[in-house]
């Protein structure tokens, strides 16, 4: 592992408390704040009272801190070398990202030592200028809530314009495409490489109402643990909330939380795990999957 235990989320969060403990007349409810922003919801039972009790002699029971200083994680040689290392990637360059005191620091690794496999050769031009421009345009709307009017080159090499609210950005590891997705507009995403010009739209329609908001759907599915599939499972869904119980030595269930628009790609990455994953609930997901591997045999495919 690069980065510590010690920098993890339990320990920022202890730190943080700490920090405010140094505050004249700081209240407990203020501490539990920072448990609840900064740790697992289960930590609220934990961490405060293990601190208050002198479980971890770190607080008096007024509540003040027993260090004299208010704690520091300087970060180390090896994560300075991770953090420039990342930074050097496009597509990390695309948010602006500028860490000055790394200047003088060695990257971990470059991209000339590593090869990727399993991904298409065409992927995106993170580098080039128009395509930062739009990238950096998208974000903006995005986190401003506003509309855009973009002109693309669409599938059949022709130029099409279209209005848009954009609600979020997504990449796709397999195509190496970065794609926009969409709220007030006939089509769910669009390739952010397909994009050749983008500006504000500043007229009047259905694009200047705020984007609805989309309700995530609960999906239960159990695990197999054979041929490492449980952690496979839970790296490809890393981005996913959810939760997961073991049912046996080898059996597990997950519960995931997604967004119905994600459905269909939720569905094609689920069956990539074989008879290792069996889909439970909601019902719709079960039959879609099931339609799937009866298309899959009625091709002749196994």
């Amino acid at each position: 592992m690069i980065f510590s235990e010690l920098y993890s989320a339990y320990y920022n969060t202890v730190a943080r408390i700490i920090e405010t403990a140094f505050k004249p007349g700081v209240t407990e409810k203020e501490l539990q704040q920072h448990v609840v922003e900064c740790a697992f919801s289960e930590s609220v039972l934990t961490i405060l009272p293990a601190l208050k009790s002198g479980r971890w002699p770190l607080l008096k029971k007024d509540l003040t801190p027993v260090m004299k200083h208010t704690p520091t994680m300087p970060l180390t040689l090896l994560e300075k070398q991770w953090l420039k290392a990342i930074c050097e990637d496009p597509r990390v360059k695309l948010f602006g990202v500028e860490l000055p005191e790394l200047t003088d620091v060695e990257p971990l690794f470059t991209r000339d030592n590593y090869r990727i496999f399993d991904q298409y050769a065409d992927g995106d031009p993170f580098e080039d200028e128009s395509y930062i421009r739009n990238f950096r345009l998208v974000l903006n709307a995005i986190r401003e809530k506003k509309p855009l009017q973009i002109t693309l080159i669409n599938r059949h090499g022709k130029e099409a314009w279209v209005r848009l609210v954009p609600v979020g950005l997504e990449y796709s590891m397999k195509d190496d495409k970065i794609r926009v997705i969409a709220s007030r507009c006939k089509f769910r995403t669009f390739n952010l490489g397909r994009i050749t010009s983008c500006e504000y739209y500043t007229g009047n329609g259905p694009w200047r109402l705020p984007p609805p908001r989309e309700e995530r759907v609960g999906l239960t599915m159990e695990i197999t643990d054979e041929r490492n599939a449980l952690e496979r499972v839970l790296l490809h869904f890393a981005h996913f909330e959810k939760q997961c119980e073991r049912l046996s030595d080898n059996r597990y269930r997950l519960h995931l939380k997604y967004y119905e628009n994600d459905e269909t790609e939720l569905v094609i990455r689920l069956l990539s795990f074989g008879p290792c994953v069996q889909v439970k609930e909601p019902a719709h997901v079960v039959e879609h999957v099931k339609k799937r591997l009866i298309a899959q045999k009625n091709c002749g495919l196994r």
